[in-house]
């Protein structure tokens, strides 16, 4: 049978650019998870894998030209959103390398033995070991920092775990030529090329996630790919853990005194959260909550203005587009949903950002207007009309887990201490992983106290996919029990060699 062939697409015309690959077979995507299972040993070297980290950031950088303009060719992203993007990525596997040669990710412990204790506490020993070779399953809206070299790569790299790559069919140029910096950068610093690898096709993906020697995977997409690839995870002989990041409306809350205060700067704020990136973000607003009244009416005249004068924009693909037009009809169809700026068909290539309002009364009858609780991916939001806290918190009862949400209060109730703007915190906090106020959740800074995931279907686990701690989903840990110190691991012998970090409860005196 003749090998599928992989194309690069210009999403700005529809028209196939180049055949970048052929989809990878059974026997080719075997052949990646074996070469990259025998480079385990080798990536077990703290130095050299921090080494390597810093070596791909180098390579990224220099080669930033090059990448960038490839990518802008396959995602109509531009010049400016992707120079950021490079530097969000090559910014990521630094801070890696320095969590690498720092070691508190390791989280070693020692408790020392204590025979007096009831019952008697023998010497322990515990610290994180890597799981194995990780499937990285790349974003489509965020060619570099959510795919190839990208924080799911990065974070199992740097917990010694080797990576295949399926890529995403709407960069596959691109995920090609970061491979490729990503393989010289290992081969630099004397490592196997096959640390990384990279596969194409939705085949190939299935046949990854089904590998024996693959221990975990990572995933960022829609709800129904994540879940197909979950469900197959939990389904094998040895079920592992899958991390995906699903979907989410990530709703934001307006208090009626917000409104009153500031409501053209929120809707100014809100215009420029939904539109970022074409709407194409996992964290962009798809749900608002605004009062009824003047003031509510005020903040949404202000929108339908900002709105209004965006330009068309063009989507990652014309499948994205399709489902976004045919996803704004059907929700904008349901009896009591207007469209004041209607969202849709900018052109033949090209979409245009509006919104929609609904009455909260009508979102919780339910029934056909749950359409308007699942996210809709690309430049349109919904504003809920509310009549007071109660209703809000009633349309808050109802949402699916999210990756963030937002609370929109007044100077007074910000600084007011216990009342309804602390209930309203204590109530997305049940839904959400990042909760913000007075701000826009469009943005994920990579720190260390960073948590980008959230309950499901925002996320498959509690873990995060961006921020130091990203690095925990490939690690496992193990506790060595009375074991003598020259059987130790280095990082837990008594000397402690290698000047790791640990904490240690002290034994009997």
């Amino acid at each position: 049978m003749a090998a599928t062939p992989v194309w690069s697409v210009d999403p700005r015309t529809g028209k196939q650019r180049e055949q970048v690959a052929v989809e990878a077979t059974a026997r080719e995507v075997d052949g990646a998870v074996r070469a990259a299972h025998s480079a385990r040993a080798a990536l077990a070297d703290r130095t050299a894998r921090a080494a390597f980290l810093r070596a791909a950031a180098e390579l990224l950088d220099e080669a930033a030209a090059h990448v960038i303009e490839a990518s802008d060719a396959e995602t109509a992203l531009g010049p400016g959103r992707l120079t950021g993007e490079l530097a969000r990525t090559t910014g990521q596997l630094r801070a890696f390398a320095d969590a690498v040669d720092e070691g508190a990710y390791l989280d070693i412990r020692i408790d020392r033995p204590d025979p007096t204790a009831v019952p008697p506490r023998p010497e322990l020993r515990r610290y994180k070991v890597p799981l194995g070779v990780v499937a990285v399953y790349a974003a489509s809206n965020f060619p570099l920092a959510f795919s190839v070299p990208g924080g799911d790569t990065a974070s199992a790299l740097a917990a010694g775990c080797p990576v295949v790559v399926k890529a995403h069919p709407d960069h596959p140029a691109t995920s090609e030529l970061c491979a490729s910096l990503l393989r010289r950068a290992a081969v630099s610093v004397g490592l196997p090329a096959d640390v990384v690898a990279v596969v194409h096709g939705f085949d190939a993906g299935l046949e990854l996630i089904r590998h024996p020697l693959v221990s975990a995977a990572g995933f960022t997409g829609s709800i129904r790919g994540g879940r197909a690839l979950f469900d197959a995870a939990a389904a094998r002989p040895v079920p592992i853990p899958f991390h995906g990041e699903l979907g989410s409306l990530n709703p934001v809350v307006v208090t009626p005194a917000a409104a009153a205060e500031r409501a053209e700067e929120i809707a100014a704020g809100l215009a420029g959260s939904v539109t970022l990136g074409v709407g194409q973000f996992c964290v962009k607003p798809g749900l608002v909550l605004v009062p009824e009244g003047a003031d509510g009416d005020r903040l949404t005249g202000a929108l339908t203005k900002a709105l209004g004068e965006t330009e068309p924009g063009v989507l990652l693909d014309h499948r994205m587009r399709e489902n976004f037009i045919a996803g704004v009809r059907e929700r904008a169809a349901l009896p009591g949903v207007d469209a004041p700026v209607t969202p849709g068909s900018g052109g033949e290539h090209t979409v245009g950002a509006g919104y929609l309002t609904v009455p909260a009364g009508s979102l919780l009858e339910g029934g056909a207007y749950e359409v308007l609780l699942e996210e809709c991916f690309g430049p349109v939001t919904v504003v809920v009309r509310y009549a007071d806290q109660g209703e809000a918190g009633s349309v808050l009862g109802r949402l699916p887990g999210n990756l963030s949400a937002t609370l929109h209060l007044s100077a007074a109730e910000a600084d007011g201490g216990p009342g309804p703007a602390a209930e309203l915190i204590e109530q997305v906090t049940a839904l959400a992983g990042r909760i913000l106020v007075n701000g826009w959740p469009t943005g994920v800074a990579v720190a260390p106290a960073q948590h980008h995931g959230g309950p499901y279907p925002a996320a498959t686990s509690h873990s995060t996919s961006v921020g130091g701690t990203a690095v925990e989903r490939w690690l496992r840990p193990v506790v060595y029990q009375s074991v003598p110190d020259p059987l130790l691991p280095a990082e837990l012998r008594e000397a402690n060699p290698l000047g790791l970090p640990r904490r240690t409860t002290p034994g009997a005196p």
